[in-house]
């Protein structure tokens, strides 16, 4: 174990906060539990005076002193992994994340992820709590993600994130044919259970998720999906709950299930879709430290596009057998 200090200033926008919120804003490398467990185990001085009442009112200007026994950090490795960068600035960067990439290291995962090669491409970087990553996308979900070369443009973007700020679009395609659009309003948890997954669950924390139908198949829907929270496995987990899981998603039910009569190519493509059909399509956001509005949009992988394809191919071939 090492001691840890951390050291920042209230600022004056964050006047009238409750404590623990703003040290989450803060020192947005350690969650909210931890931070209020620190500040009720008398480990948080403001104004060098010991502040143990988590929803103490801050005024700002005040200056913040955290000193703690931590764990010394993991040491990850910078690896020379390619990155498909959208764009790109001395502040923040946007890449176009492909199928089976992790993120970010973990058990099994230490090497050949999105971290790695950040650290590689980008050494300053290493200075920026989890190297500038703001959110994650799963391993085999696509798309579009926004990460931190700075800690004050990662420090904005957390906060953004947080305040719902930040908008996240992603495309899918859902088993069963849905009839209209609507919003999952479920709290979600780790499953109590299989302790990789996740669920909903009264007691968990808030998880949002608004879809709109784009497209009907034969047994699939195709879906454009906005995130207003961005619990882990959300969309994947939303979807499930109301009885229509993402084709591809073994974890959550969505394994392949060819339409009657299909074609033996229309059934091999889906066998051969061995991951969620989920991308990160659109991103918006206010840049972090010029405040300009700025969005992106991510085309469909080649799988992905193939799988539209023949589903179209496959709807147009019996539609007339349809009774929807």
């Amino acid at each position: 174990m090492a001691q840890l200090t951390l050291m920042a200033e209230v600022q004056t926008h964050q006047m009238g906060q409750r404590l623990d919120q703003t040290l989450a804003e803060l020192f947005p490398d350690y969650s909210r539990s931890r931070l209020k467990t620190w500040i009720e185990e008398n480990l948080v001085r403001v104004n060098g005076n010991i502040q143990n009442v988590p929803r103490t009112k801050v005024l700002g200007g005040e200056r913040i002193e955290i000193n703690v026994e931590a764990e010394e950090e993991t040491h990850y490795e910078p690896e020379n992994l390619p990155l498909n960068i959208v764009y790109e600035d001395e502040h923040i960067l946007v890449i176009n994340k492909p199928k089976n990439f992790v993120v970010h290291p973990g058990a099994g995962n230490s090497r050949g992820t999105v971290l790695n090669a950040l650290l590689y491409h980008y050494p300053q970087i290493a200075e920026v709590p989890r190297a500038g990553i703001v959110h994650r996308l799963d391993k085999d979900t696509t798309g579009l993600m926004v990460i931190a070369k700075t800690i004050p443009a990662q420090t904005q973007l957390v906060r953004d994130l947080q305040k719902r700020k930040i908008t996240r679009e992603y495309e899918a395609v859902a088993f069963g044919v849905m009839t209209k659009g609507g919003k999952v309003d479920e709290p979600m948890a780790r499953h109590p259970i299989k302790r990789t997954a996740m669920a909903v669950h009264p007691m968990g924390k808030p998880a949002v998720t608004h879809y709109r139908i784009m497209e009907h198949f034969r047994n699939y829907t195709r879906l454009r999906l906005r995130l207003e929270t961005g619990r882990t496995h959300q969309i994947r987990v939303h979807m499930a709950h109301i009885a229509h899981p993402l084709l591809g998603d073994q974890t959550y039910g969505g394994r392949p299930r060819p339409p009657k009569n299909a074609s033996e190519h229309f059934s091999a493509v889906l066998r051969n879709f061995q991951r969620q059909a989920l991308h990160a399509v659109m991103l918006r956001l206010e840049h972090p430290m010029s405040g300009e509005l700025m969005e992106w949009f991510a085309p469909l992988p080649d799988d992905f596009a193939e799988l539209i394809a023949t589903l179209k191919e496959d709807y147009q071939l019996h539609k007339d057998e349809l009774d929807y």
